[in-house]
């Protein structure tokens, strides 16, 4: 799986815990915006600051799940279509 901030928006607090969580590889934003599946990251402001591409379905499931059990709240949950170019965008409950 790949990530990227994106420039000019803070990062969440919790951000080095998803770090820390996820095994990830930093990549520059537009290249993680052309992997298949794409996870937003919101910070406590409301922005998308993180992108998170994964490739394979067991990837994009794994970093659902270890964001889950990090207390973060999928808006995208009970959505079919995706949402500001997203699979999925977490953010705090």
């Amino acid at each position: 799986m790949k990530t990227a901030l994106l420039d000019g928006i803070t990062p969440a607090k919790i951000d080095k815990q998803i770090i820390g969580n996820l095994l990830l590889n930093v990549a520059a934003a537009d290249e993680v915006r052309h992997e298949k599946m794409l996870v937003g990251v919101r910070n406590e402001a409301g922005e998308i600051y993180r992108l998170i591409g994964a490739t394979k379905v067991n990837s994009y499931m794994n970093a659902i799940e270890e964001l889950e059990d990090l207390g973060l709240v999928d808006e995208l949950k009970d959505t079919e279509a995706p949402q500001e170019g997203c699979d999925a965008i977490f953010s705090a409950a």
